[in-house]
């Protein structure tokens, strides 16, 4: 890695490194995922990350109770299985050991506190430039690394969305995203309005009841929701088997049967479901069935309240769409995340406006130029996985193609040169 500057005159000139292989921006699981495929084939690289730690979603933005809603076997990442006394469904802490523990054993050490401001590609010198800045103190730094491979792994849940609601400003009690929730302990006793009702939302309610908060859920729309478990096997893992032989549809069909069995009818309890199936849906729209680990119990009970959208919210007060008013202490916006692709990289062919590839799974890991995606499968950590597999070594061909031209011009250039 050759770093330089173009001006030795004016010292707050950004700081210009050359990279022998990739940049990888992000050190989540994909990003990290990557970078332990390239260090095993020996292709240096540079991981970017934003924050001072690695896998910052899982560390500074994610619920005390948090554990992964599939079997650990899904989520391992390439070449590194879960340790064997992990329970079936590892818990946060252990997942963050985990990653923790990955990063080690593949000796992956990120940079760092680096923002990506903007990713570029050069037409004229053929590679991309990525520029970032660090602020340390009030020490600010700037960087533009050139390199001829660009890996994008800030991942699907990159930024929170932060949904408009009439109202919203004048409310006047504590307003906190998903992101920022930790335990249920700090409401205890009080109304709380938890707005969005995917598997968040659904853990976030529950995790209320559990600590004596009096919830209200707004579902605004349609939502699958399946049991974790069917028969004593992942719902996933079955869905999964049954691909192997039985189309999408039928699958789907299947899945709502046994849940109809072992769920009964929930849209009596206001959530109905969508008229796609659940495979489907997540396959064409990206939306994952919520995987039920007790908040239905809590909503037969009563305990939870399930209400429609929001009309307006005022002082204290939040109305309904259909026209009941409900007291609340406070709000609770999970309403999930976007990918932040759009605000930093300069490319509109491989990437759609929402910051995801446009090509489907399994094509959307390889764009042209030496661009890749990592961890846009909308298929959780074993798609994020099959992308960090296909990415490094198809990095690793060519790069490894390079550094043998190279090696056989070496030998030529000193014989002619000790032939004069």
């Amino acid at each position: 890695m050759l770093s330089f500057s173009f001006s030795n005159q004016d010292f707050l000139a950004p700081r210009c490194v050359w990279v022998n292989g990739p940049v990888i921006v992000g050190a989540g699981p994909s990003g990290l995922a990557v970078a332990a495929g390239l260090k095993k084939q020996g292709v240096p690289y540079v991981l970017l990350e934003r924050a001072d730690c690695i896998a910052s979603l899982w560390q500074k933005h994610t619920y005390d109770r948090l554990k992964l809603h599939l079997p650990k076997q899904f989520c391992q990442l390439p070449k590194f299985p879960f340790p064997g006394h992990y329970p079936e469904y590892p818990d946060k802490k252990q997942f963050i050991d985990y990653l923790e523990s990955y990063a080690s054993h593949f000796n992956i050490k990120p940079q760092f506190n680096e923002c990506v401001e903007s990713a570029k590609y050069d037409e004229g010198c053929r590679s991309w430039r990525v520029k970032t800045v660090s602020t340390n103190g009030s020490t600010r730094s700037e960087v533009e690394y050139i390199c001829q491979w660009l890996v994008v792994a800030t991942g699907e849940n990159a930024e929170r969305v932060m949904p408009e609601i009439e109202g919203l400003q004048n409310f006047g009690g504590e307003v906190i995203h998903a992101s920022d929730y930790k335990s249920g302990e700090n409401f205890r006793g009080k109304n709380v309005l938890v707005v969005g009702c995917g598997n968040s939302g659904m853990e976030v309610s529950l995790d209320l009841c559990n600590h004596d908060a009096k919830p209200s859920m707004v579902v605004r729309s349609s939502v699958h929701v399946l049991p974790q478990e069917i028969f004593g096997k992942s719902s996933f893992e079955l869905a999964m088997f049954m691909l192997k032989w039985l189309p999408v549809w039928l699958v789907d069909k299947i899945l709502l049967f046994l849940t109809w069995m072992i769920l009964g009818n929930i849209e009596k309890y206001g959530l109905k479901r969508p008229s796609v199936g659940p495979l489907e849906l997540k396959n064409t729209q990206g939306k994952t069935p919520v995987l039920d680990i007790g908040a239905l119990e809590k909503i037969r009970s009563r305990e939870l309240k399930v209400v429609p959208g929001i009309k307006r919210i005022s002082c204290g007060m939040v109305e309904l769409v259909n026209g009941e008013r409900l007291e609340i202490d406070s709000v609770v916006l999970a309403t999930g995340y976007q990918s932040n692709v759009p605000y930093w990289l300069q490319e509109t062919e491989f990437f759609s406006k929402n910051g995801f590839p446009k090509a489907p799974f399994p094509n959307g890991w390889k764009g042209k130029a030496g661009l890749y995606a990592a961890g846009f499968t909308r298929k959780g950590l074993s798609g994020a996985s099959a992308d960090a597999t296909k990415i490094s070594q198809d990095i690793a061909k060519v790069w490894k193609e390079d550094l043998k031209q190279k090696k056989q011009k070496v030998p030529t250039h000193r014989r002619c040169i000790s032939t004069f």
